[in-house]
């Protein structure tokens, strides 16, 4: 039953990307019938382990025998257990929403058939990529995912900012893949296994530079795909895509893939203090830049880009934190799908009545217009400041907690962070609900149809809720507690302080938001004097400058150099070589007259030759 997770998205996918014209007409239906269908799959599978002893809860699945080659052994198996399941439901379940909010968003474009075929190969992908039971076979989901969603970004391939983003996207994700690649094979050469019960196994007896050096080669991979610094360029220009491709990448799949790496692979985490910290360091840095960046942002969908990346580096840092925080990791990837996907569906909606507008500044005063919208991405935006009992207060609390527990520096890095996200978020609340009308002329906001507003109500019911259902009635920490460990017990006194303190920065942060930009007039154009730290987050913290300089153009003279050595030095040396032997062949030639009396010539003139040679000899 576990390849049939996978096998119906798959299946879903090769029947519309191959079957043609013929399923336009009920194509994007097919699709939503296939993602549903794994998560039914899914739901059954998560009954099937609740059934069972939590040391016993896991299914697995040998297909066949893929790789052996003389010690090298990988079979294609599939692996549930209590850390993937509950990526399956995200995946299935997040995922299936969005389809279903896609029929309306795609309505009226030529290529829906195509997008939804794209739309089921990625969740086939991350499932594959989350089900496997071997890291080389993660290696393949892993592919999967940065291939569909380099097709997804690219979608409105006709467009070259989005051939671009698509282009951007691949490449920059190519770097952190190497790192999984390098990995893998460290692995092997280490443990002589790349399964994750023989990795974990084996990872005792290896030494701490081995462990140190596979931890920050996953960490690699870890930062392509969760757009994590210094990797982090590819996920704003994202946006170029439809919609629903923003919400299905940045809330239930390809930006979660590098926090399951690190959790997945918490026995070499566990074991190198080095890894760890540099897992920590990255995620401090990210959570920070992309709330920066996310202050500044006229563009809805950038906004709550840099908010994905700020996020994902909450759960970045508390994986780094091992033990500590990786349930706190898991925790708040589960809530943060449900409000973030909400966030960006509801964006589509705003975008979707006002004729595909993205920016701010031509919004304002929708509330009125768009009730539904309203309310769904009003409780999402308190739950991703973490208003309690909202989901996102349950989680990125105890992220917050959990690094004050390890180190004052990190902790007040979380919390700053906390305070940043209540600012950004409130300007993109006031600009894009509140204060006065900015619409362009002949513009007229309204309402989304059902087949869009029904995913935003679910999710949003997820946003209020699901913090508090995964805390109290699921237990998220003593359901993953098999599979990461136990987290360490918490300290009620320093919780009562800490608490308080982050509500107070997340009410001042709001609160600071509210009075610039609902109290305060919008001016409709950005203005341009402006300090140097707005036009740094303008500029994406000058990212794409930054790989310019240090690697696209040193990169482009390494290249034309290279380029000038092939063509002078080496095409010379051949060219030469060919040359000397041309020229000497062509003077030797002529002596080949077919002259009898030249050639008794040269044999005299050789005697002779050869005679003096004898007679210097013997003198």
């Amino acid at each position: 039953m576990i390849s049939a997770l996978i096998g119906l998205p798959l299946f879903g996918a090769a029947l519309l990307l191959l079957g043609g014209r013929r399923t336009n007409a009920w194509g994007h239906y097919f699709a939503v019938a296939m993602s549903s269908s794994a998560f039914v799959v899914g739901v059954t599978q998560f009954i099937a382990l609740l059934g069972k002893p939590a040391e016993e809860r896991h299914i697995h699945q040998h297909l066949f025998d893929w790789i052996s080659v003389g010690s090298f052994n990988v079979p294609f198996g599939l692996h549930l257990d209590q850390l993937s399941v509950v990526f399956v439901l995200l995946i299935t379940g997040v995922g299936s929403l969005i389809h279903v909010y896609s029929i309306g968003y795609m309505a009226h474009d030529e290529n829906r058939r195509r997008f939804f075929g794209y739309l089921n190969l990625f969740v086939a992908a991350m499932l594959l990529l989350v089900l496997a039971d071997n890291y080389l076979l993660l290696y393949v989901g892993w592919e999967g995912v940065g291939l569909a969603s380099y097709l997804l970004i690219s979608f409105y391939q006709h467009k070259p900012s989005a051939a671009v983003a698509g282009k951007k996207a691949f490449v920059v994700n190519r770097v952190g893949d190497v790192g999984l690649s390098v990995a893998i094979m460290l692995m092997f050469v280490t443990f002589k296994d790349v399964t994750f019960s023989g990795v974990s196994e084996h990872a005792q007896h290896a030494s701490g530079q081995s462990l140190t050096l596979i931890g920050l080669a996953l960490l690699l991979a870890a930062c392509g795909k969760s757009a994590q610094f210094p990797l982090q360029s590819w996920l704003l220009d994202a946006m170029e895509g439809p919609t629903p491709v923003s919400a299905l990448i940045h809330a239930a799949t390809m930006v979660t893939a590098g926090v399951y790496l690190i959790v997945r692979a918490h026995a070499i985490f566990d074991l190198s203090e080095t890894a760890r910290t540099a897992v920590v360091v990255i995620g401090a840095i990210t959570l920070l830049l992309g709330a920066f960046i996310g202050t500044a942002k006229d563009d809805i969908k950038k906004g709550l880009a840099g908010s994905t990346m700020s996020q994902i580096g909450y759960m970045i840092l508390a994986a780094g934190l091992g033990p500590v925080g990786y349930v706190f990791a898991i925790f708040h990837l589960l809530t943060h799908g449900m409000f973030k996907a909400g966030l960006f569906l509801g964006a589509g909606s705003v975008m979707h009545g006002m004729e595909d507008d993205v920016n701010m500044r031509n919004y304002g005063a929708l509330r009125g217009a768009m009730k539904i919208t309203y309310i769904t991405f009003g409780l999402g935006f308190l739950a991703i400041i973490g208003i309690p009992p909202f989901a996102g207060f349950w989680s990125k609390d105890e992220i917050i907690h959990a690094a004050f527990s390890q180190n004052l520096v990190v902790g007040l890095a979380t919390l700053l962070g906390a305070g940043v996200t209540a600012f950004y978020m409130t300007r993109m609340m006031a600009m894009t609900f509140f204060g006065e009308s900015r619409w362009k002329k002949g513009v007229h906001p309204h309402e989304s149809p059902l087949v869009m507003t029904a995913p935003m109500i679910i999710l949003a019911i997820g946003s209020v809720f699901g913090g508090l259902a995964l805390k109290f009635l699921g237990d998220i920490e003593l359901w993953l507690e098999p599979v990461v460990g136990v987290a360490a017990p918490k300290d009620p006194a320093s919780n009562a302080v800490l608490i308080p303190v982050t509500l107070t920065v997340v009410l001042l942060g709001a609160g600071y938001g509210w009075l610039k930009y609902a109290k305060t007039p919008v001016p409709s154009v950005a203005p341009e004097n402006v300090s140097l730290l707005t036009r740094a987050a303008r500029a994406d913290a000058y990212g794409d400058a930054l790989n310019e300089a240090v690697f696209m153009r040193p990169g482009q003279y390494l290249t034309r150099a290279l380029v000038w050595f092939d063509s002078r030095a080496v095409d010379g040396l051949v060219g030469g070589v060919g040359a000397t032997v041309g020229g000497l062949s062509a003077r030797l030639r002529r002596t080949q007259n077919g002259l009898v009396r030249s050639y008794a010539l040269t044999m005299v003139g050789g005697a002779v030759l050869i005679a003096l040679v004898l007679l210097l000899v013997r003198l």
